[in-house]
């Protein structure tokens, strides 16, 4: 891979140009630089902020599918080691019940043997994975420190961007990867569908002195929301969602009235508490967008689909959208056809959105139940965990869900 400071100038052509170098646009990079199309990736970040970036608190579940795809993509083994964590089980609660939904550790997951429902990855190493597994390419030329700001996609055979130094790239192919409120989608056409749900996401890593048993846990309690991932055994990221007007009460805690807070809200499960890294807080908004194309462009990662956390998909589907889209492209490389065609674009839309619209939807169906504190809602919320826990086939699609 190359690195570009890029000058103004008349413009230059590319095949394809991938408008952000998150996971998701990295991912598709790596997945299409052995078919020899030369490949422009423009994000705002620099080159030193890809190659290291920063702790930003965010877990990542991977299903075994996505494993599967990141081992493809050389990305799996650039994680070192003592940072994949696997998630053995996990189990939801609801209110102050006792009673739990639990998803057991399986034994078989895609057909293969397996002892983990998943695992978790913190989000700066997956980033940085998915930069080091694109640098061996020559044919990746990514233009760090600038942004698109305008994209043209009137001419029948190529795509035209504008960057913020005026400089123009035409290509045949453009995808949108910059994030769920990507300003790329809006300029190409595409509406979406915005859900805010009016929360926060606050987000760090305690470390107490009794065992997690490496099993993930969400608690519905009544005005906030709380979910363990398992790291270490004597580790947690804690994942808060909570009203925005009410955030504040969480960000400033000092540390000892934070682990305070948590244990109280476990009951003491986990033993003590202490916190043991930053704090990193988000809006809380979903989005899936109405097409995921346009003419000669298309969009993976959030910018199609941006999730709820809850159901720990959002990777998960970026990278399955990267598979779909860089398989479809690789197919008619080798047949000689137009990548940026409407005929391949339409079919990858065929093949990604009816499952991810489903999940998105079904995901903020179950939210909007779990976090409405009313008394009906609240025995809703019992009889749907009563049921998922106790009818076999429903809990075997969940879990199939979770497992990939």
């Amino acid at each position: 891979m190359t690195a570009t400071n890029v000058s103004p100038s008349s413009g230059k052509e590319t095949d394809v140009i991938i408008v952000g170098a998150g996971p998701a646009g990295l991912s598709l990079a790596r997945a299409l630089a052995p078919s020899g199309l030369s490949i422009t990736v423009v994000e705002k970040q620099d080159s030193a902020t890809l190659a290291e970036p920063p702790f930003d608190g965010r877990e990542i579940a991977l299903t075994h599918y996505s494993k599967e795809l990141m081992q493809q993509l050389d990305m799996w083994d650039k994680v070192p080691a003592n940072e994949i964590y696997p998630l053995r089980d996990a189990k939801v609660i609801n209110g102050y019940s006792n009673y739990q939904l639990h998803f057991e550790q399986p034994t078989m997951a895609r057909g293969k043997p397996a002892n983990t429902l998943g695992f978790l990855i913190s989000n700066h190493h997956i980033r940085r994975a998915a930069y080091e597994a694109v640098t061996p390419y020559k044919n990746i030329n990514l233009i760090g420190g600038h942004s698109i700001i305008d994209v043209r996609n009137e001419d029948s055979n190529h795509i035209e961007a504008t960057l913020d130094n005026r400089q123009t790239i035409s290509a045949r192919l453009l995808i949108a990867a910059d994030s769920r409120f990507s300003n790329t989608r809006r300029q190409l056409g595409i509406s979406a569908q915005i859900h805010d749900f009016g929360r926060t996401v606050i987000v760090f890593r305690m470390r107490h002195t009794l065992s997690n048993q490496h099993t993930a846990l969400e608690c519905f309690h009544y005005g906030r929301t709380l979910a363990l991932l398992p790291l270490e055994e004597n580790m947690t990221n804690c994942v808060v969602t909570i009203n925005n007007e009410r955030a504040g009460e969480i960000l400033n805690m000092s540390p000892a009235q934070l682990a305070a807070d948590i244990t109280k809200q476990l009951k003491g499960k986990l033993g003590d508490m202490h916190l043991v890294s930053t704090v990193h807080h988000y809006p809380l908004v979903g989005v899936h967008a109405n097409a995921f194309y346009a003419h000669r462009s298309a969009l993976i990662g959030d910018v199609a689909v941006g999730m709820h956390p809850v159901t720990a998909h959002g990777f998960n589907l970026g990278l399955s959208g990267v598979g779909i889209l860089s398989k479809l492209i690789i197919e008619a490389v080798q047949k000689g056809k137009d990548i940026g065609g409407q005929t391949l674009l339409a079919q990858y839309q065929r093949q990604h959105m009816p499952h991810t619209r489903m999940l998105y939807h079904g995901t903020n169906a179950m939210v909007s139940l779990f976090t409405n504190d009313s008394h009906p809602a609240r025995l809703m919320r019992s009889l749907v965990l009563r049921i998922s826990n106790n009818l076999p086939p429903v809990k075997k699609l969940i879990s199939k869900q979770l497992t990939g």
